[in-house]
């Protein structure tokens, strides 16, 4: 133990002598305050290796571990070769798919001892950095002051940018670039913009910046026309599984390929999402990762929950879909998240029926899709649950309960396939003309078309119809049915029955005991005309 201050890996502790000190001009009195003596003793040593997750310790340190980017990996590996290194680069692509991992490696290979043989030499080497010099140790550390990495979400200011102006005066001190990289550069204001434009413009001929952003679209023109562009893509969901393989192998966890894919999936062409889920799912499966358990654990249907209510909405048994959409729920399933993955089934489904087979884009294997729903199910009518199920996500937002948008977006479904789409009926509507002119004996004119008015001349520009010159769809009907002869009239005070409403006309069948002033359908006496084109919807009958 000794007096004094601590030491650099030693703790500082106090301990207070309880007699205090003698005053030295006058030994038989003590003073009042005590004596505090500091002692110090080793901390636990900090260099042990701790737990890192894997998207650090998986970050790409070499361009050939940069995966999914083989475009921007070859352009900048020729770029050292050549000799030909831009002053200004932007990096632009969605999250977790290798910007400033790039950023880095390219950092490092500018600056790496031994491949550029050392400071201020004038060539590069279109090899990976080696990892093991002073640079590049110093630079995977993030203690180089050749390399400087600015976080543009917090140092947006004009002030921060007036800062690097003022530091890009002083050349590297060990490597042969001093390379700015900017994160998120979308995030500077439009003073800060507008302020480093004339220095990466014509900057010193040691600087690189490097610019990464997540979206492109926020950054100034005058910013990109300065820099060279890179896109950066989505990662392929077998190329997210292969990886997630290999570290299963380095780490001794066995997996289900079903649950890997499911990982790679979810991660939607994110690496960095696929490795921080891959964690999580790892953390409970006890070393054995397997999609059951997976689906337990995180409260998801699985496909085989989807497909049994899509199989009671396709055949519209509703009973059976309240009580599957109720036993899901109760099941911890998240609502928003269960919309997420019912509307990917049927997009999926829509893929399948227009001959799209990859497993990659479907989510699953053909053969795990049920084959009842793509038997009572149509491209029209796929295109239509989407929509519900896309509508029911956005009402979410402002419901009062997810639940019932969820339980009503069911309900549609379960009806939809007795859904007319507006071709459909319009195809409904050629063919009851084509009908009523062959009961009425005329001839054959072009087909009626769901607006007010339909054109009354031929092709050569004369009137088909001498004593019109313009008529409407009623009037139209009205002539055919009067020139038929008593074929399709019948009595004038005889309602529309049920039987008389086609499913394709849309119309809700009559209540006669709850007619009401404003009915649809008036009792009386009516004409067989007025009575047919109240099957068609959206024509008004005079």
């Amino acid at each position: 133990m000794r007096v004094g201050a601590a030491q650099p890996c030693q703790v500082r502790k106090e301990a207070t002598v309880s007699g205090g000190l003698l005053r030295r001009d006058n030994p038989g009195r003590a003073l009042l305050f005590p004596l505090t003596i500091i002692y110090t003793e080793p901390m636990a040593d900090v260099s042990a290796p701790a737990y890192e997750v894997t998207a650090t310790r998986r970050r790409p340190k070499t361009f050939d571990e940069l995966a999914g980017q083989e475009f921007v990996v070859s352009t900048l590996k020729n770029s050292l070769k050549n000799g030909s290194i831009a002053h200004a680069y932007l990096f632009s692509g969605p999250r977790g798919c290798g910007k400033t991992s790039a950023a880095r490696i390219l950092a490092r290979s500018l600056n790496c001892e031994s491949l550029n043989g050392g400071q201020g030499s004038a060539e590069f080497s279109a090899e990976n950095p080696c990892g093991v010099c002073d640079n590049c140790i110093a630079i995977s550390r993030g203690v180089s002051m050749d390399v400087i990495e600015i976080d543009g979400a917090s140092n947006r200011g004009i002030d921060d940018v007036r800062q690097i102006k003022d530091e890009v005066l002083f050349p590297p001190q060990a490597g042969r670039c001093k390379v700015y990289i900017i994160d998120e550069v979308h995030m500077l204001s439009r003073e800060a913009f507008n302020a480093l434009l004339k220095t990466i413009e014509e900057p010193p001929p040691y600087i690189v910046f490097i610019f990464a952003t997540t979206e492109i679209h926020k950054v100034p023109a005058t910013i990109k026309s300065r820099c060279q562009q890179f896109s950066f893509r989505l990662i392929p969901i077998e190329t997210i599984q292969e990886l997630l393989k290999n570290i299963c192998s380095e780490t001794g966890i066995t997996a289900e390929d079903n649950a890997l894919f499911w990982i790679a999936k979810e991660s939607t062409g994110s690496l960095r999402e696929a490795f921080t889920l891959f964690d999580q799912v790892a953390a409970f499966s006890d070393g054995h990762i397997r999609e059951s358990l997976i689906r337990e654990k995180l409260g998801l249907a699985g496909l085989e929950t989807i497909n049994s209510l899509a199989e009671s909405c396709a055949v519209s048994d509703s009973v059976a879909a309240f009580s599957q959409i109720a036993a899901i729920i109760e099941s911890g399933a998240a609502i928003e998240q269960f919309i997420i993955d019912l509307a990917g089934y049927y997009r999926s489904l829509l893929l399948l029926k227009n001959g799209i087979t990859k497993e990659s884009i479907l989510g699953y294997k053909t053969d795990q899709f049920s084959a009842k729903v793509l038997e009572n199910l149509d491209s029209i009518r796929l295109e239509q649950a989407l929509e519900i199920l896309l509508e029911c996500y956005r009402n979410i937002r402002y419901s009062v309960s997810p639940r019932f948008e969820l339980e009503t977006a069911v309900s549609k479904l379960s009806w939809l396939n007795q859904w007319v789409a507006p071709a459909e009926l319009k195809t409904a509507l050629d063919e009851t003309q084509r009908i009523l002119q062959a009961n009425a004996g005329t001839q054959q004119v072009s087909p009626l078309k769901p607006s007010a008015s339909i054109s009354s001349k031929d092709n050569y520009g004369k009137p088909a119809f001498p004593h019109v010159e313009e008529q409407s769809i009623a009037d139209e009907c009205r002539r055919i049915l009067s020139g038929s002869n008593g074929r399709l009239s019948e009595p004038a005070d005889r309602e529309i029955a049920d039987d008389d409403v086609p499913v394709w006309s849309g119309m809700l069948r009559n209540d006669k005991k709850n007619n009401g002033p404003d009915d649809n359908v008036s009792s009386g006496s009516e004409s067989s005309a007025a009575r047919v084109l109240r099957l068609i919807p959206g024509t008004i009958v005079n």
